[in-house]
């Protein structure tokens, strides 16, 4: 057996180093971390060879003084924390003072710093930690702050250099590290080079500037703003509209008091509030900053502080997911003003021009409204509308008066979907708003509205049915039989009544009211084979959700169905007051627009 001996000081801070120092990255990351303590309002980032040759970072920050130059490259040395109840209440980025300590058993490091109030700078380097026990640093010339390089990164352990990849690849981590640092303070100015080549400048900004400028203006466009607060703990930022998210999965940026953090509880939380609005496999994007008081939360629970313990995770993710979920659920907005100068346009007419001597022409009257399940009073309210808007106005000459031309005019504080115009090939519903033309997916959209309503009827226990005047008999098999005689009450409970007819054959008598205009016999079979595969004690929130997704699906109205202008409306009413109505149950977007700008550049207008 090997003799047990204390292992050199060079030896344990390369084994830290390990943990620390990862890639050129890493690196980046700590010294600026440890700028952005130093109080820096503005930090310029140089790197060559994407940060393996030389990384220098160049801060007005508060300075070192000359005699903690030599004591901040040895390990475990800090200003950060002085007790076990400052490390239980970290609110800097960094703590642990073994940042500069790693780097330099790696690499080649320099530091030149002028303390605030000191008559010149001074500057100490620190290859191998070889500095002598009480070296004296060197005068330098540095106008105000601190300048830290680290060049020739493992150059003296190789085998680790052969582990990092290309310089393009080492420099794309790189400026992640830079852009996520730049997000979490925008009063900071961040500047960024790369062999010479000046990548980004960034002067101070407020949050939402600083996020366009980062992650990119179209990022914010197609986001919707969170502000959320709850005690000791406040959610702010943006989040991906689900219409406009994509598939790729480095979208989410999400910070805890400041710190980049890859945390599974909030990664969790969100999948679950876009669970039901994301389409396929889209990817929910997010720029998020989490602030909770300090000593509710833990960072020091791995070496590159890139995740974090919360004392009451379950309170976390419930806040988080219900603050997703609310700002996702917000209903349809007006449409902004715009498009100026169009207000005076001609409409187009909905209805046919009034023949001389013949009576106006007025909207067919509402047809199959109870199936649809639409307002009644969001219909007779458009008829009325309707039939206001087809009176002429008076003129002192009728003789001279233009032939009445019925329009559906814009209002420019009407509601954010407009008024119906036409259906086309029965599938979608074309409307009018203040800024131009609504296209919607009436499927996709009744479906929506369908499964808001079956979730808020099966939590209240309030599921209406609708007794079925001929039951609707379909074959069965053993199997399906036994699941309904076993599940009989259940089936109740979700407005179903379905019952043995005979051998190998079940007769669906009652179906949710919601429901009634779908196919019954659909609606049972899906049902049933829900019910066998998970049973009803095993139907979870997120279980349910999905069953009763699929029952809003049979239940929506079909394409090609035609529908009264009055239905088109009310439905659009609807979508207005209905929570998350931009996306389908599978995540589809139920609704588009065209502004008339877009419209005149499809048509060459005003060129």
């Amino acid at each position: 057996m090997p003799t047990i001996a204390r292992l050199p000081d060079l030896l344990i801070s390369q084994i830290a180093a390990g943990e620390v120092v990862e890639r050129p990255a890493s690196v980046l990351k700590e010294l600026l971390e440890n700028s952005l303590d130093a109080g820096s309002t503005a930090i310029q980032v140089h790197l060559e060879e994407g940060g393996v040759k030389l990384i220098r970072i160049t801060d007005d920050g508060c300075g070192i003084a000359r005699d903690e130059l030599a004591l901040a490259l040895t390990r475990h040395a800090t200003s950060k924390i002085a007790s076990l109840d400052d490390l239980e209440r970290v609110a800097s980025f960094g703590f642990r003072g073994e940042a500069l300590a790693s780097v330099a058993a790696v690499a080649r490091l320099a530091i030149t710093s002028r303390e605030r109030g000191a008559a010149h700078a001074w500057k100490l380097r620190g290859d191998n930690l070889a500095t002598p026990s009480g070296a004296e640093p060197e005068p330098a010339a540095l106008m105000a702050g601190t300048v830290v390089e680290m060049r020739d990164l493992y150059y003296n352990t190789p085998a680790r250099r052969k582990f990092l990849k290309s310089e393009s690849t080492e420099f794309a981590h790189c400026a992640d590290a830079v852009r996520r640092l730049a997000l979490t303070r925008p009063d900071v100015a961040i500047s960024l080079t790369h062999n010479g080549r000046s990548l980004f400048q960034l002067a101070p900004a407020d949050r939402a500037r600083r996020i366009a400028e980062v992650v990119g203006d179209d990022f914010v466009a197609a986001a919707r703003s969170v502000d959320a607060a709850a005690g000791p703990i406040s959610l702010s930022g943006f989040a991906i509209d689900p219409t406009r998210a994509s598939e790729a999965k480095d979208g989410q940026n999400v910070f805890v008091n400041g710190r980049f953090v890859r945390d599974k509880i909030i990664g969790h939380a969100l999948r679950e509030a876009y669970r039901d609005v994301l389409h396929g496999a889209r990817q929910p994007a997010v720029c998020l900053f989490l602030e909770i008081d300090p000593g509710l939360v833990d960072v020091n629970v791995h070496p590159a502080k890139t995740e974090v313990r919360f004392r009451d995770s379950r309170a976390v993710h419930q806040f988080v997911y219900h603050a997703i979920q609310r700002t996702l659920a917000t209903p349809i907005q007006a449409t902004p003003a715009e498009n100026r100068g169009h207000e005076n346009r001609g409409q187009t007419p909905v209805f046919p021009e009034k023949k001389p001597g013949a009576a106006p022409a007025f909207p067919p009257p509402l047809r199959h409204q109870a199936s649809l399940g639409v307002a009644e009073p969001a219909a007779t309210a458009y008829l009325a509308f309707a039939q206001a808007a087809q009176r002429p106005a008076p003129s002192s000459s009728t003789a001279d008066a233009p032939q009445f031309r019925p329009e559906v005019p814009v209002d420019r504080d009407g509601p954010p979907l407009g008024y119906a115009l036409a259906q086309l090939h029965g599938i979608y519903i074309l409307a009018q708003n203040a800024g131009g033309l609504i296209v919607v997916d009436m499927h996709a959209a009744h479906e929506r509205i369908l499964y808001e309503k079956l979730k808020t009827a099966f939590d209240d226990r309030q599921v209406a049915t609708q007794n079925l005047l001929i039951p609707a008999v379909f074959s069965a098999d053993p199997l399906d039989v036994a699941a309904v005689e076993e599940h009989a009450e259940a089936l109740a409970e979700l407005g179903f009544r379905i019952a043995p007819l005979g051998p190998g054959q079940l007769g669906v008598r009652a179906v949710p009211a919601l429901l009634q205009s779908g196919d019954p016999v659909a609606l049972a079979r899906s049902l049933i084979a829900d019910l066998r595969e998970h049973g009803i004690t095993q139907l979870a929130t997120a279980r349910r959700n999905e069953l009763l997704a699929t029952m809003a699906c049979h239940g929506a109205v079909r394409a090609r169905r035609q529908l009264a202008i009055p239905e088109m409306n009310a439905l659009l009413r609807q979508m207005e007051e209905t929570e998350r109505a931009g996306q389908c149950n599978h995540g589809r977007p139920t609704w588009t627009a065209l502004s008339l700008d877009e419209l005149d550049k499809l048509f060459l207008r005003g060129r």
